[in-house]
């Protein structure tokens, strides 16, 4: 019985290695993880925005191009991660339901494409779009 016990504890310690070294020599930038995020957070429904700085505003007019990770901050310590973003929400959209979708999806990207332990997700709510809100307002007055 203590032969078994021994050789599976040997098999344990020579999995934990390989899972070990299989991620030596690899980092992972916090950009990357930060794209990643920002994928997850736009698929929300109820997001209207990424909440950037002024500077990353500018630099998407010049470029052209759309900054995936705009509004969201990754912080690697070893194996896990920490991930802060800020959003824009649609008017009517229930605040906490958006919250709660967004650390899942952006937990299960992150953890799933880069094999990092996601310590925390927060969500800072920067605004409330309400172009929406006025739109139908407007089209309410009209009928």
């Amino acid at each position: 019985m203590n032969e078994e016990n021994e050789e599976k504890k040997e098999e344990i310690v020579e999995l934990n290695e390989e899972i070990k070294t299989e991620n030596d020599g690899i980092k992972i930038s916090d950009d990357v993880v930060a794209v990643i995020a920002g994928v997850a957070v736009t698929e929300v429904a109820g997001v209207a925005g990424m909440a950037g700085g002024f500077a990353g505003g500018i630099s998407e007019v010049f470029s052209g191009k759309k900054n995936l990770a705009k509004g969201i901050k990754a912080d690697i310590n070893e194996n896990s991660v920490k991930i802060d973003v800020n959003i824009i929400v649609e008017y009517g959209s229930r605040i906490p339901d958006v919250a709660f979708e967004i650390q899942n999806r952006v937990k299960k990207a992150v953890e799933g494409m880069t094999g990092l332990k996601v310590e925390e997700v927060n969500v800072h709510v920067q605004g409330v779009n309400t172009d929406t809100a006025v739109t139908e307002k407007s089209e309410d007055v009209e009928e």
